[in-house]
């Protein structure tokens, strides 16, 4: 793998992880459109984990009061917004870790994979998520989730697990129809995408660790480092963005997108 491709890959992992426009998709799209080689799964653990980071540090003082709270949780008790962040997280993460599982067990995960899968969820969910942004009130705030809540995002997060449907980009469609502001959910579908990037990152990295050699543990650096400051540049752009400017232009990016997937599958 070329140093070129390695650093595209981080970039592209790192600047759509956390927009709404799927980073998956992205990746899948790289060796379908460009005739590159597949990463990998070393180099998709390794630029997740660069993306994990990123977003911890952002939202470190959430990060720090969820693991605090975690502790208060494992003794019973939910009494504090830490406790209760880190509990709704857990709950958040179950439906996608169990659709994944199924996915996994199944094989439908490779075959979802294709260009014509990715051109309709590009299209069709980045107008759900115009519509949701429309519609959606803004009169909750992160301080508001409950439980309930923390389920229908959960299962909005699961339907990511179909590729160029975009994790944050369909948690924050479930938030908006919530009625939460535009920068509280996308907040929450941030510190959701933690737990989650976790368990798949596990998942996979449990496979690479057996296989790994000097070489592909370098280049696993350099693409997490890469992808950590994307990620980082990234999300600060939208969460301060999100501030006076709603999700419209990524919709339309992904709409023009997605019709240019499709003529392509179809052609």
């Amino acid at each position: 793998m070329t140093l070129f491709h390695l650093l595209l890959v981080a970039v592209i992992q790192g600047i759509t992880e956390f927009l709404p426009v799927s980073s998956s998709g992205h990746l899948i799209l790289l060796p379908n459109l460009t005739g590159m080689a597949d990463q990998g799964q070393a180099i998709d653990v390794a630029v997740h984990v660069g993306t994990l980071l990123a977003v911890i540090l952002y939202f470190w003082r959430d990060v720090a009061a969820a693991l605090l709270g975690l502790g208060r949780l494992v003794r019973g008790r939910a009494d504090t917004p830490g406790a209760k962040l880190a509990l709704l997280l857990i709950i958040a993460t179950v439906p996608v870790v169990l659709a994944g599982l199924v996915l996994k067990l199944t094989g439908l995960d490779d075959a979802l994979r294709s260009v014509a899968v990715i051109g309709w969820t590009m299209l069709i969910f980045g107008i759900v998520l115009y519509w949701a942004d429309q519609r959606g009130a803004e009169t909750r705030s992160t301080g508001d989730w409950t439980l309930r809540h923390a389920i229908i995002m959960g299962l909005w997060q699961a339907v990511a697990l179909i590729p160029g449907t975009s994790r944050s980009g369909i948690t924050i469609t479930g938030g908006r129809l919530l009625g939460y502001a535009r920068e509280d959910a996308a907040r929450l579908s941030m510190l959701m995408s933690i737990p989650t990037i976790i368990a798949s990152g596990t998942l996979l990295g449990l496979e690479v660790a057996q296989t790994g050699s000097p070489d592909m543990w370098r280049a696993a650096g350099i693409g997490a480092a890469f992808a950590f400051v994307a990620a980082l540049l990234a999300l600060t752009l939208m969460m301060r963005l999100l501030r006076s400017v709603s999700f419209t232009p990524y919709v339309i990016y992904r709409v023009i997108l997605g019709l240019i997937l499709l003529a392509v599958a179809y052609t």
